[in-house]
């Protein structure tokens, strides 16, 4: 295959990245061309290394995220990008971003563990927001009375930070307590939230005090991710 079909494939995989509007997987992009002309996953994965060093010294990026690969600004440029929008950037409690955390590190995790662990109640706004912004959903129920529900993050969830999995987080070993989970987290979802508009519906700004919760976190340096 010479360079100018390159070149060519090139162009079409960033026109259909920049028209789709989100993450698109590998064999989606090789779907979009009729079965007698599809480049191989070899050639496609050349294509869209090409389009990753294209981006270089640009205020975009190619990014690969679990659902696929898309492109978006570079979030060094957030602070100017976020100028172009008129509404503010919708931000959430600490107590929102603790109960994502433990979903995250601990899933598949009940409502009622997570209030173990926080030692606090956690609110249905904040149950309700996660499963709205489809960060977290219902995997199962828990066999015991009441057969809660068991959350666990979703692909959206990898797709917001930044992840391909979710042995990209950050080990818990490293992390010391709740509350620095909670700014870690905050941190990258500021820095994404800057472009993009807030979702319809009543922000959770619900800002619970937040127990001392170490030791029981640290009880999780040894679970494995489902």
């Amino acid at each position: 295959m010479n360079e100018e079909h390159i070149h060519r494939l090139q162009a079409i995989v960033e026109a259909a990245l920049i028209a789709a509007g989100k993450p698109m997987a590998l064999e989606q992009l090789r779907e979009l061309f009729d079965e007698d002309e599809r480049p191989t996953r070899q050639i496609m994965e050349h294509v869209l290394f090409q389009l990753e060093q294209a981006c270089e010294g640009r205020g975009f990026e190619l990014m690969k995220v679990a659902s696929g690969y898309r492109f978006q600004v570079r979030q060094e440029f957030a602070p100017w990008v976020a100028k172009l929008f008129e509404e503010k950037p919708q931000r959430y409690s600490r107590a929102l971003l603790e109960t994502l955390a433990l979903v995250a590190y601990r899933q598949p995790i009940t409502r009622g563990e997570i209030e173990d662990i926080r030692g606090v109640t956690v609110s249905s706004n904040i149950v309700r927001t996660l499963l709205e912004r489809e960060w977290v959903r219902v995997v199962g129920h828990r066999d015991v009375p009441g057969r809660p529900a068991m959350y666990a993050t979703t692909k959206q969830f990898l797709d917001y930070f930044n992840l391909t999995s979710l042995d990209k987080m950050p080990p818990l070993s490293e992390v010391r307590d709740l509350d620095e989970i909670g700014r870690e987290i905050e941190k990258t979802m500021q820095a994404e939230i800057e472009f993009e508009s807030p979702p319809s519906g009543n922000a959770e700004s619900d800002d619970e005090p937040v127990n001392d919760s170490e030791s029981a976190i640290n009880d999780t340096h040894d679970q494995t991710f489902h």
